[in-house]
């Protein structure tokens, strides 16, 4: 019987995986998932490939996780698609990502109603070629409302940038409402929840300027399989651990 990856050194197959999941629902969700998408590079490098089917391999990743996170009751996923410094990669690759987005945007964009996902882009789009812009807000718009999973793609996104402008419009536009709640009124998506989950794969462990203000109390998971090689497997090994922690939020266990 064919299978997945094993749990601590032990095979599962897909049945045994079923029930895991089915048990990992019985317990505290993380309502809210974030993830960074890194290794499809060094995943393509290992193999002798050329970077862009790292990328190409990572959306087929993306496809299966927001589904396996839909099936197993988290509401909100956001994964870091590319930063701010992302623009600092050789051009060719930027160019190859952004039109990696665009058509993966336009083959999706019906699949992504059908299967009840809400998709909403995180960042600034100004500096997003004209065409690009008109297919996200057609997945926003199209998507809309679905209520299944909300699918949050941060996309030329920097958390220290999504911080100071909306400080910057807080003070030109803010009318006096200088609290925590009033700067959030002008983050990308001010109705983003706050983190329970940070996973991390490909080996490094930092946060890489995402959702900084939003992961305040977020519980950090780091796995060295590289982003193309995650599965549901790896996942459910996320959320499990991420039951098995105590979250005091600066309280006193217990309390």
């Amino acid at each position: 019987m064919r299978g997945l990856a094993d749990k601590g050194g032990i095979f599962i197959n897909k049945k045994e995986l079923e029930k895991w999941k089915e048990k990992l629902k019985t317990k505290n969700l993380p309502a809210h998932v974030a993830i960074i998408m890194d290794g499809n590079g060094r995943w393509a490098k290992k193999r002798g490939l050329p970077r862009e089917e790292g990328h190409r391999k990572g959306v087929e990743t993306l496809k299966k996780i927001t589904q396996a996170c839909g099936e197993l009751g988290v509401k909100n996923l956001t994964v870091y698609a590319f930063s701010t410094e992302n623009w600092n990669r050789p051009r060719r690759e930027v160019n190859f990502l952004m039109d990696l987005f665009q058509r993966t945007f336009e083959r999706e964009a019906e699949e992504l109603v059908k299967n009840n996902v809400r998709v909403l882009f995180l960042g600034n789009r100004t500096e997003m070629a004209p065409s690009l812009q008109k297919i996200m807000r057609k997945v926003e718009k199209n998507t809309a409302k679905c209520n299944g999973v909300n699918l949050n793609i941060a996309l030329n996104y920097g958390s220290r940038r999504e911080i100071f402008e909306a400080a910057v419009n807080l003070c030109q536009r803010g009318e006096g409402d200088f609290s925590e709640k009033g700067l959030e009124n002008y983050f990308y998506n001010p109705d983003l929840p706050d983190v329970d989950l940070l996973i991390r794969p490909g080996g490094e462990k930092r946060l890489s300027n995402f959702l900084l203000w939003q992961m305040a109390y977020a519980e950090l998971y780091f796995t060295e399989v590289f982003w193309p090689d995650f599965t549901e497997k790896d996942l459910y090994q996320a959320v499990e651990d991420f039951q098995n922690r105590q979250r005091r939020f600066g309280k006193v266990g217990g309390e």
